[in-house]
């Protein structure tokens, strides 16, 4: 009867066959909330389309902007204050049956711990998750980011060795100028990126590079064609892990 109600619906309404379909979904799957930890809906958009392709059959995706914070965060004082607001989007996400996992979608991880404390459903941060798939086999892997606060990037390395991979980070790359300025332009951000990109795999020794930041991941999919050393998309890692987890026989 439920299919019945919704294609009578695209015969009176004109909705298309997409739109009932997800209705449909909605109301009968499994979702997996990406929450971005920053207020940039078309990043977090982008972010959750990415986490779409690797739940395709398994979940739904809903996405969420934490709206009181900023377009970027770029220090750890912006990551601290963003924690709040993820948890409270968490918390409020996690009443709903049919949510099965969560996903924190910043670099950082903010406020990743905070709402593994306070719900009873699989939190996952994009950071945790890409340093697991970077480091796999014991390659050595580094990171290329826009941000260069320093206390930020020493985050990256007390990361790297809270999750036993010391010995196989290569440390960071850092693109020039102002990242507010150059995440306006996918252009300009492809080629900066690259170029660190670059430096990583040649100076460092990387075998894999960690593309630091979620606002990032589109660039690490148009940049990959130039590469033979993997550039992990911190968005998927963690939507992959997150399908893993669901697909778990309980």
């Amino acid at each position: 009867m439920r299919l019945k109600t919704l294609w009578a619906a695209v015969l009176t309404a004109g909705l298309s066959l997409s739109a009932v379909t997800s209705s449909f979904a909605d109301t009968t799957g499994k979702i997996i909330v990406l929450i971005n930890p920053n207020s940039n809906a078309k990043a977090t958009k982008s972010m959750a389309d990415l986490a779409r392709a690797e739940s395709k059959g398994v979940a739904l995706v809903e996405e969420r902007s934490n709206e009181g914070a900023p377009p970027l965060l770029t220090t750890p004082k912006d990551m601290q204050n963003a924690v709040s607001g993820v948890v409270k989007i968490g918390v409020e996400a996690a009443k709903d049956k049919r949510v099965s996992a969560i996903i924190v979608s910043a670099f950082s991880d903010p406020g990743l711990e905070e709402l593994r404390s306070a719900v009873n459903i699989p939190v996952f941060g994009i950071g945790e998750e890409v340093f697991h798939e970077a480091a796999q086999n014991g390659r050595a892997f580094g990171i290329v980011t826009v941000t260069p606060d320093e206390d930020l990037i020493r985050s990256f390395q007390e990361k790297a060795a809270s999750l036993g991979y010391e010995k196989q980070y290569r440390g960071v790359r850092v693109t020039p100028g102002d990242p507010l300025e150059l995440v306006k332009s996918p252009e300009k951000l492809d080629a900066a990126l690259a170029q660190a990109v670059k430096a990583s795999i040649r100076e460092d020794g990387a075998q894999a590079v960690i593309m630091g930041g979620g606002p990032l991941s589109d660039s690490a999919i148009r940049l990959q064609p130039q590469f033979k050393v993997p550039l992990v998309v911190a968005v998927s890692a963690a939507a992959r892990a997150a399908v893993k987890e669901i697909q778990k026989p309980k």
